[in-house]
């Protein structure tokens, strides 16, 4: 039987990495996206899937991706909680209430908004699978970049809590903790944090990879695989599980965002 998988901010990055594995694994997926361009190019790419615009911090929006599942009539079984964003690179006191609530809103909140949807979706289907986007971040103090760290180490509460829950109903709830990701993402991030301290690009970056056992990056394909097994007959007995996915981190840096 077909999984049916909804994956949150899927349409680039990340979650264009997830969807398009779970696609060629036969799956029907599900995404949504902020990012109309997004939406469109991923529809090209992938014209089995079905993806629409919608503001993962934005709880109408969410019902309404969820209507349209539920409208399909195919059901759910796993949930993808990806939406996420770097927020602020800065002393807590300078930070603004704008950003510190839009930090929280997308990164936390999003898993909230769409988790409550899903769940009896996937109590339903007799079961499934929801995996949370977290962060090695989740792990350990990040200075300068407190609400991003906040919500990651809140969204670990957050899996083991829905892991307690809903067990009873065989629903699996896990969350995969990257390091830092090949992509734009981190791109921007070495960047702000690279003009904030009066750094090369290319020092903050080694500084960075420095930070992992293996001195390297994640890719999403490392991530899409770990979603894939989590959701497989292998991974039936993983629940309530935080997993790190980042070379093993050492420390992050004292100096990042000075």
């Amino acid at each position: 039987m077909k999984k049916r998988v909804a994956i949150s901010a899927g349409a680039g990055g990340i979650g264009r990495v997830i969807a398009e594995a779970f696609l060629e694994g036969g799956a029907d997926v599900y995404v949504c996206d902020v990012d109309e361009s997004a939406v469109t190019e991923f529809k090209g790419r992938n014209p089995y899937a079905t993806a629409v615009t919608a503001d993962a911090g934005n709880p109408n929006d969410v019902d309404q991706f969820f209507d349209h599942i539920a409208a399909d009539g195919r059901g759910l079984d796993v949930l993808v909680n990806n939406a996420g964003i770097a927020g602020p690179t800065s002393p807590l006191e300078d930070i603004s209430v704008e950003d510190w609530t839009n930090t929280i809103n997308v990164d936390l909140n999003s898993a909230f908004y769409f988790s409550r949807r899903a769940i009896p979706m996937l109590r339903a289907a007799g079961g499934g699978s929801i995996i949370n986007i977290a962060s090695n971040a989740s792990f350990f103090g990040f200075p300068f970049r407190s609400p991003y760290t906040a919500s990651k180490w809140a969204i670990i509460g957050l899996t083991k809590t829905l892991a307690m829950e809903l067990g009873a109903d065989n629903i699996r709830v896990n969350a995969i903790c990257p390091g830092s990701v090949e992509g734009q993402r981190i791109d921007r991030v070495i960047e702000k944090d690279a003009a904030a301290r009066g750094m090369s690009l290319a020092d903050v970056e080694c500084e960075y990879k420095r930070q992992s056992s293996l001195r390297t990056f994640v890719k999403a394909a490392d991530i899409a695989a770990m979603a894939q097994f989590l959701t497989s007959e292998a991974g039936r007995r993983i629940s309530g599980q935080a997993i790190g996915l980042d070379g093993h981190t050492e420390g992050l840096s004292l100096n990042v965002g000075k």
